[in-house]
C-alpha cells in the first residue's frame, strides 16, 4: 500500500505519506505565543500516526498574521514555544514542519495597516491595502529569512513557504491581484520575483539538507487568473533556489467557493508534478483510505494531505492502516483498542 510506504525527501524520512495540512487554530494570544492547546493538538496527531505534521500559518510579522490570534515567528521569544511543539511531536513518532506566512491584504489582525502588491481589496467589505514599496518588499523578504532561521533553531524538520490561499506571496503570483508596472508585476518572471527572492533569503539560513516546500494555489477560479500550468511555469523558474517539494491547493485568492468533491485538487497536483519533476502533496476531501492510496499508486502525487478529517479524527492514519491491511503499528498504549477482525 503506497499510502504507508516510507518516503525520503532530503534528510527527512517519513514513515508514511500522510500529511496533516496546516490549519489555523486562532487561539494564540496577541503576542503570538504557543499555548498548551497547540502542544496537545499537534502531539495528538502524532500519536494518531500521521507521518508529517505541518504547523499552522505562522506570521513572519505582526501584520503578517491572518488574525490577532495566530501564532508568530517574528521574535526570538517565539522559539521556545515552537520548540516545545517540535519535541512533543518527535516524542510521539512523527516529523514536523512549519508554514511561515504573510497574510498581505487578508490580514484581519486588529489595529494594523494592511499591505499588498497592489491596492486592491479582497472584497467589498474589506479595507483597501497599501501598495508595497520596494523598501516594504525588501523588509518582508528579511522577515521571511529571520523566520526561517528561528524555525531551524526550534528544530523543525521541514519549512513550508505559504504562497497560497490569497495571502501575500499568492497575491504577487496572480495577475488578478498584482497589477504592478515595475519588475514585480506583469510577466511570469516578474510575478514570481518576490517568491524567488524569499526563497533565496530563506535558503541562506535554512540548512541545505532540510527540505524546503512551497504551498501554492494552482487555480484562482476566475477568468484571467492562474491555473496549474501557470504555477508550473513559475515554479520551474524558481525551483533552482532549493525547492524540494510542492504542496498543491486551490482557491482563496478571491471570495469564490469552488465545487469541491473527493480529489478535486488532484488534477492540479498531477500537472505540477509532471511539469516540474518535484514531489507533490495533494489533498481535497480525500477521506477514504483506498481512494487516497489509489492517487499515490497511480503516480498523481507523492503524499496526501488531510485537513478537517484530522480535526474530526486524529487517529485516521491508524484506522486507515487497518482498512488497507498496511500493518502500521498502533501505539503500545492503544493496542488493546485495535478493532477485532470478523
Amino acid at each position: 500500500m503506497k499510502l504507508f510506504e516510507p518516503i525520503q525527501i532530503k534528510n527527512l524520512s517519513l514513515k508514511n505519506r500522510i500529511v496533516m495540512a496546516p490549519m489555523c487554530m486562532y487561539c494564540a494570544p496577541e503576542t503570538g505565543m504557543v499555548t498548551n492547546w497547540h502542544r496537545l493538538h499537534y502531539a495528538t496527531r502524532a500519536v494518531g500516526g500521521a507521518g508529517l505534521i505541518i504547523v499552522e500559518a505562522t506570521g513572519v510579522s505582526p501584520e503578517g498574521r491572518i488574525s490577532s490570534h495566530d501564532l508568530g515567528i517574528w521574535d526570538d521569544r517565539h522559539i521556545e514555544g515552537l520548540a516545545s511543539i517540535v519535541r512533543a511531536v518527535h516524542e510521539n513518532g512523527s516529523k514536523i514542519g512549519i508554514q511561515v506566512s504573510h497574510a498581505g491584504r487578508k490580514c484581519e489582525a486588529e489595529g494594523l495597516e494592511i499591505e499588498a502588491p497592489s491596492p486592491i481589496p479582497y472584497d467589498e467589505k474589506s479595507r483597501t491595502p497599501r501598495e508595497m514599496s520596494k523598501e516594504d518588499i525588501a523588509e518582508t523578504i528579511e522577515q521571511f529569512r529571520s523566520a526561517a532561521h528561528r524555525a531551524h533553531q526550534a528544530g523543525f524538520d521541514l519549512l513550508q513557504i505559504h504562497a497560497a490561499h490569497g495571502y501575500l506571496i499568492n497575491e504577487f503570483l496572480s495577475p488578478l491581484t498584482n497589477q504592478r508596472q515595475d519588475e514585480y508585476g506583469g510577466s511570469y518572471e516578474n510575478r514570481v520575483r518576490f517568491l524567488d527572492q524569499v526563497l533565496e533569503a530563506v535558503r541562506s539560513v535554512w540548512p541545505e539538507e532540510k527540505p524546503l516546500e512551497v504551498r501554492v494555489t494552482a487555480e484562482d477560479y476566475e477568468e484571467g487568473g492562474n491555473q496549474a500550468e501557470d504555477l508550473a511555469i513559475m515554479l520551474n523558474l524558481v525551483k533552482g533556489r532549493g525547492v524540494d517539494s510542492v504542496n498543491v491547493s486551490t482557491g482563496g485568492l478571491l471570495p469564490v467557493v469552488p465545487k469541491a468533491f473527493p480529489g478535486y485538487q488532484v488534477p492540479h497536483a498531477e500537472v505540477i508534478k509532471k511539469a516540474t519533476g518535484l514531489p507533490v502533496a495533494a489533498g481535497g476531501l480525500m477521506t477514504e483510505p483506498a481512494f487516497a492510496d489509489s492517487v499515490l499508486e497511480d503516480g498523481k502525487a507523492d503524499l496526501i494531505y488531510l485537513g478537517r478529517e484530522l480535526l474530526r479524527n486524529p487517529y485516521w492514519p491508524m484506522h486507515a492502516s487497518l482498512e488497507l491491511d498496511a500493518g502500521q503499528e498502533w501505539p503500545e498504549q492503544y493496542k488493546r483498542a485495535i478493532p477485532s477482525r470478523r
